[in-house]
């Protein structure tokens, strides 16, 4: 087993028990980039600052440059003695440097160094996730381009309630899905801030020059308190719980898509691609992307509520507790990234059932509010015209037909009001047209809102 590199102090060599229980080398080696970019910038800034000389700086540079590469050819291995990437790495360079190596550590502890190594990872894979949802938003859109004047119920309570488009449906996602974008940027935003500099907690006496490092890793800035730069875990919390908000909005499509590609609904035929058969049953066809996407939702929450339960009874500054930080803010970036790419095959692929999709709006009476309507344009009290349209809804209820299908005799002996323009009044096509407010479901206002994102 190597020598710690803390190990002055104590003359008891690490109990292999505890060895083990305090390595976090088998989950935070994933950093290994982000480590090593943030020793490279930290060792030029000391030779810029005079701490370090150029040449052990360059050395430095070349030396990282070696592990970077030998890591990613498979060359080399981690070392399951390390305690965690940050001491395999810098215990790695010194062996292939000698004394140079042993100069990285000038002006710096672990401290300071997970959290930017953290920072940084989790900014890297943000940015995938952002490229990611926006190529789902990119599907959606395209198919609500192709449909904006597929008629469907909306609803509300599971009923059928008014008319509007598949366009305009896949609008209301593809909002929740910008609000989503919004949020992981702000997270982003306020994690791209190098703590390099705040020490163990209380910085150095080094002339080091912290925002010169920000800089070199395209950082916007750096912490402002040694004690919070060290302590801080906010952007773990904060992306975590930007990443849950999301995961809610396609758990909630994908609840949808359950339900709307079942026979008892039948708008949509997932594509066999993207859909699981049955060992016993063979005219199933199951939505395991959509459902599986729904159960993944829960590991995120338990996630989010982890680092939130980790953090909230910890003093200043850093404890061993924040460790436990690092697997449940990996396991949500390895979720979401998980669940994105097959569920956004599973948009883009299945079939929309147009005719069944229109054939439920003019089933389910959505056209309802609109009679109501029709008669306040001609001078009734909208609570009387309530009354008329709902005793309507019931008598065609009470016989098998629909609004649309009833005679103006029919209707007139519900209201003398009724003209025939009655007719026009409650198609589908009028009831979603005359809707062109902002927001609305009219196609010219959902053309106008798909044009401009």
């Amino acid at each position: 087993m190597s020598k710690k590199m803390w190990a002055g102090r104590f003359e008891k060599a690490t109990d292999k028990e505890v060895n083990d229980y305090n390595s976090s080398l088998p989950f935070d080696c994933r950093m290994y980039r982000q480590d090593i970019r943030g020793s490279v910038a930290h060792s030029q800034m000391l030779a810029r600052q005079g701490v370090i000389s150029k040449k052990d700086a360059d050395d430095i540079k070349s030396g990282m440059d070696s592990i970077l590469s030998d890591i990613e050819s498979g060359r080399l291995s981690f070392n399951s003695d390390a305690e965690d990437i940050h001491m395999f790495i810098e215990e790695e360079l010194t062996n292939r440097i000698g004394d140079a190596g042993k100069r990285l550590h000038t002006g710096r502890s672990r401290n300071d160094q997970v959290a930017l190594d953290q920072r940084l990872y989790m900014c890297d894979e943000a940015l995938e996730i952002e490229d990611m949802l926006r190529r789902l938003i990119s599907v959606l859109k395209g198919i609500a381009m192709d449909n904006l004047e597929t008629y469907m119920p909306g609803y509300t309570h599971l009923q059928r309630a008014q008319p509007v488009t598949y366009a305009h449906y896949l609008c209301a996602y593809i909002e929740m899905f910008r609000r989503d974008l919004d949020r992981i940027d702000e997270a982003y935003r306020r994690a791209d801030v190098s703590p390099l500099g705040s020490g163990a907690l209380a910085g150095t006496t080094y002339p080091l020059d912290r925002e010169s490092v920000a800089s070199d890793l395209g950082m916007n800035g750096v912490t402002l308190n040694s004690l919070d730069g060290v302590a801080d875990r906010d952007f773990a919390i904060e992306f975590s719980a930007a990443i849950s908000i999301f995961m809610m909005h396609i758990s909630r499509m994908s609840e949808e898509i359950i339900l709307y590609a079942s026979q008892e609904f039948k708008y949509y035929e997932l594509d066999d691609a993207y859909s699981t058969g049955s060992s016993m049953m063979p005219q199933k066809k199951n939505p395991d992307v959509a459902e599986l996407t729904r159960g993944k939702t829960g590991r995120v929450y338990g996630d989010l509520v982890s680092l939130l339960v980790i953090m909230k009874g910890l003093p200043l500054t850093y404890n061993k507790d924040m460790q436990e930080v690092q697997e449940s803010l990996f396991d949500v970036i390895d979720t979401v990234k998980a669940v994105l790419p097959p569920f956004t095959g599973m948009i883009k692929t299945m079939t929309i059932r147009k005719d069944n999709m229109e054939a439920a709006a003019l089933g389910g009476f959505t056209n309802a509010t609109d009679l109501a309507d029709y008669l306040v344009k001609k001078g009734l009290p909208f609570r009387e015209t309530h009354a008329v349209s709902g005793k309507l809804v019931h008598y065609c209820i009470e016989n098998g037909t629909t609004l649309e299908k009833l005679t103006i005799e029919q209707l007139r002996e519900f209201s003398p009001a009724f003209e025939d323009d009655v007719y026009d009044a409650i198609s589908l096509k009028t009831c979603v047209e005359g809707r062109s407010l902002i927001g609305g479901p009219s196609p010219d206002t959902v053309k106008r809102y798909l044009d401009n994102i």
